[in-house]
């Protein structure tokens, strides 16, 4: 039926389209309060604002270094404080094998600025910036984009004091200190050839300072640091510049002047104009509740993807063992050996990546292992009796060999590994098959077919190891033994990773193999297979015996890690949930959600470590108040850093837990993970939400919830592929309009699922198809910088 001219331009009047009106011959319904964000056929927000409330505020110096402040460009990273005035540390990704720092550098004449009782600071998120003030003078520090320098901007400084600056190292590290007269530099190199799996290569760190300011002067004062001395200029301003770039030896000198040289003439809106555009593309949230827990949380999840781009832009990934390495602030020292990366600590990051709309921050990640391929078939013939495949190293040093090299153990650990005794990661063999499904989800997110073709053969040779280690009992059957339920259950018959594996890898293999129109032979076998797999291991909580499907109903069944319950348990890890997430295997629906649910509420280990999965599975089940329990446990328990990062093992910052955050707040607000689109599966009711998350096909979903309340919700079609909703009020009818010109696309309909044709670029809005009274007002997603520290319990983001 058509609008009447009145509800028609109030519509107009009002300019938003997102809303129902008054049909001819009905009575219009009394306003609802709220507001909506959808003007002229798109989702307004003003996303400064909204990234602004998550900086970090200084009420007093971050004197400590577990205080210090991160920042980076993907390739060199700094953690800044205010020991002795002024302490940053440079750190790099390729400093392999053991990660070795640059060097840090000290500025004691910025005393003046960190003692001055009036002194503030702020990690400003959107410019990508430390920035600090006190006693007149202030201190602008930043990481260069196009260039791997570090940058101090002082003003305020009298001209008549003479001004230092050290860039320094420490025992036992042996560079070569060395000036030319205006700057100076600390380089050097090494071989890999200590560790087990060493790459023979040669490594290396390079660093050099200089200063803009006048009677600049370099020494060497002893083996380990250089000096810088200088007047600012007669306006009070100086700048210190410190370079380090990929190091692996030749004339330290020439390399560290020519790159100083460049980066001196470079805008000082260089590295904001970066940033700036990156805040242009993810998905951005505005959180709010009662308790300001929400906002927090908000804020968590904007500081992850601010480090994310602060350190994933490299060559591989900036991050191993859940550890923000480029964030380092104690030298040299590691908790977890630097050279290898741990996939289970990846994931999270990867995941969180994709729902934020930030797929390319996922590369380095990719190329780790697509780069090591040849390294890794290797490692596999080698240690798996000569099968074919890939068994990608759970924990895997750079060079793609499964080498765990640790200070407490006295011969390194093997990974994938059939002449290893039994260990973690000795025979954890279902790692291929979820690096795999993540090089799958990457795809159908972006639809990036030359993707899909370079990392293909990733899945190929998983799915042929799989193959080739599982072997077919009398009956038919496809099973896996030995073979490790991950670090938890050593030496077990078919482990539930590897089920699942299975179960998620053959089908995405079948279809990549069709996309990519090759390997018919290994697709006809894949889907020959998959009638063979075992069904997910059943126990039930008073008795250890393996159940089967016909015991799903039962109080006690819950899903086991593997066909030996009874297995001893060696790490506090929850796997009857993995094929919740990451495999996707079951959601919150289906035949297998009742016992998936009871499998989360009897888990073992509840929020028990800072990469726990629990509220991501929990919002993938559909179990709002565990979901929001979960996630704010572990935030508290957890996230101890001022910077808004975690601590877990040692004195290093992890990320992890703001990466689980991350995802588990995408994942509670929009799934999109089996085709089906799925909102506010499991957002709390006390919650309200502006949001953006990404979904497959490049597609977003840009949802406004206030006390439970869809207000709007919109997609934005980033192909023509079609789009799968779940219907987001059940059993009522709901139509879908093309979001600029308000005509239907969609027809009323009260079905559980509702399908889009969608037209590339074009937005639409999915509404009930109900008088609902007058057009919400327009006013868009807006917010306001923090001026204050935030709290949420026992902790804190930033330092009162």
């Amino acid at each position: 039926m058509p609008l009447s001219v009145d509800c028609y331009l109030r519509m107009s009047l009002v300019r938003i389209v997102s809303a129902t009106c008054c049909l001819i011959g009905t009575t219009c319904l009394a306003a609802q309060p709220g507001t909506t964000a959808w003007r002229d056929g798109s989702f307004h927000i003003e996303r400064k604002g909204i990234v602004e409330r998550s900086d970090v505020i200084l009420q007093k110096p971050n004197l400590l270094p577990q205080q210090a402040m991160p920042l980076g460009n993907g390739r060199l990273g700094l953690a800044v404080w205010a020991e002795n005035g002024y302490t940053a540390q440079l750190n790099r990704g390729d400093t392999f094998p053991l990660r070795l720092s640059p060097g840090q550098v000290n500025i004691p004449s910025l005393k003046r600025l960190t003692d001055a009782p009036d002194y503030g600071a702020r990690l400003n998120v959107y410019n990508g910036e430390f920035e600090e003030h006190g006693g007149g003078m202030t201190a602008t520090t930043y990481v260069a984009e196009a260039l791997d320098v570090m940058i101090i901007d002082v003003t305020g400084a009298d001209p008549k004091i003479l001004q230092s600056a050290e860039l320094t190292l420490w025992s036992p590290r042996q560079p070569k200190a060395l000036v030319n007269g205006n700057s100076g530099a600390l380089a050097e190199t090494w071989l890999d050839d200590k560790e087990a799996g060493a790459s023979g290569e040669t490594f290396g760190s390079l660093a050099a300072i200089t200063a803009d300011g006048n009677d600049l002067h370099a020494e060497k004062t002893s083996a380990l640091t250089v000096k810088i001395t200088f007047h600012s200029h007669i306006d009070g301003s100086f700048r210190i510049l410190v370079g380090s770039p990929t190091w692996r030896g030749g004339d330290a000198l020439a390399s560290a002047s020519t790159l100083l040289v460049a980066a001196a003439k470079l805008s000082t809106e260089e590295h904001r104009t970066w940033w700036h555009h990156f805040w242009e593309r993810p998905g951005l949230m505005k959180l709010s509740s009662a308790d300001h827990a929400a906002e927090y949380l908000e804020n968590l999840r904007t500081i992850d993807l601010f480090t994310a781009a602060a350190e994933s832009r490299d060559k591989l990934p900036g991050s191993q063992a859940g550890i923000g390495d480029l964030f380092s602030s104690i030298r040299d020292s590691h908790k977890w050996g630097p050279s290898a990366y741990w996939h289970w600590n990846l994931r999270m990051q990867v995941s969180a990546n994709l729902g934020a709309g930030l797929p390319e921050l996922n590369d380095s990640y990719f190329a780790l292992y697509r780069q090591n391929l040849p390294n890794i078939l290797a490692w596999t013939k080698l240690h798996m009796a000569g099968r074919p495949g890939i068994c990608v190293p759970e924990t895997m040093r750079f060079n793609g060999r499964g080498y765990e090299n640790e200070t407490w153990i006295t011969e390194a650990a093997l990974n994938c590994a059939g002449d290893s005794k039994p260990y973690y990661n000795a025979r954890t063999i279902s790692t291929g098959a979820e690096v795999s499904l993540w090089v799958w989800q990457q795809y159908l997110f972006t639809g990036d077919r030359k993707f899909l073709a370079q990392n293909y053969p990733i899945l190929r040779e998983s799915a042929q190891f799989l193959l080739a280690y599982a072997t077919h009992t009398p009956d038919g059957g496809l099973h896996t033994f030995p073979s490790n339920a991950h670090e938890s259950k050593w030496d077990v018959h078919d482990p539930t990773t590897d089920i699942s594996a299975m179960h998620a890898l053959f089908p995405a293999v079948i279809e990549a193999a069709t996309i990519l129109k090759i390997d018919p032979g290994l697709a006809a076998e894949l889907k020959k297979e998959l009638a063979h797999l075992p069904v997910l291991p059943r126990i039930n909580l008073a008795s250890p015996n393996v159940l089967t499907v016909a015991n799903d109903d039962s109080a006690g069944t819950v899903i086991a890690a593997s066909y030996d319950p009874a297995a001893e348990t060696h790490n506090s890890e929850n796997l009857g949930l993995e094929p919740v997430w990451p495999y996707g295997l079951i959601g919150d629906g289906g035949p297998l959600h009742a016992i998936a649910v009871r499998t989360f509420m009897a888990r073992p280990n509840k929020n028990d470590n800072d990469w726990s999965a629990d509220p991501v599975q929990a919002a993938r089940l559909g179990l709002t108040a565990e979901f929001k329990s979960s996630l704010l446990a572990l935030t508290e328990r957890y996230q101890t850093y001022p910077s808004g990062l975690a601590s877990f093992m040692g004195s290093e910052f992890y990320v992890e837990q703001a990466g689980v955050l991350a995802d588990a707040l995408q994942t509670a607000l929009v799934q999109d993970y089996d085709g089906l689109v799925r909102i506010a599966p499991a957002w709390p009711k006390d919650w309200d939400a502006d949001a953006t998350v990404a979904i497959e096909h490049n597609g977003r979903v840009n949802l406004q919830l206030r006390k439970g309340d869809i207000i709007t919700l919109g997609i934005d079609a980033g192909s023509a592929d079609a789009i799968r909703i779940r219907n987001p009020w059940p059993g009522m009818r709901v139509e879908i309009v093309d979001a600029r010109t308000n005509h239907p696309v969609v027809s009323a309909t009260d079905g559980p699922v509702i399908g889009l044709k969608p037209v590339v670029g074009h937005s639409y809005l999915v509404r009930r198809a109900v008088a609902e009274g007058q057009p919400l007002e327009f006013k868009a997603v807006s917010g306001t910088p923090a001026f204050l520290p935030k709290s949420l319990g026992s902790r804190a983001i930033g330092i009162r």
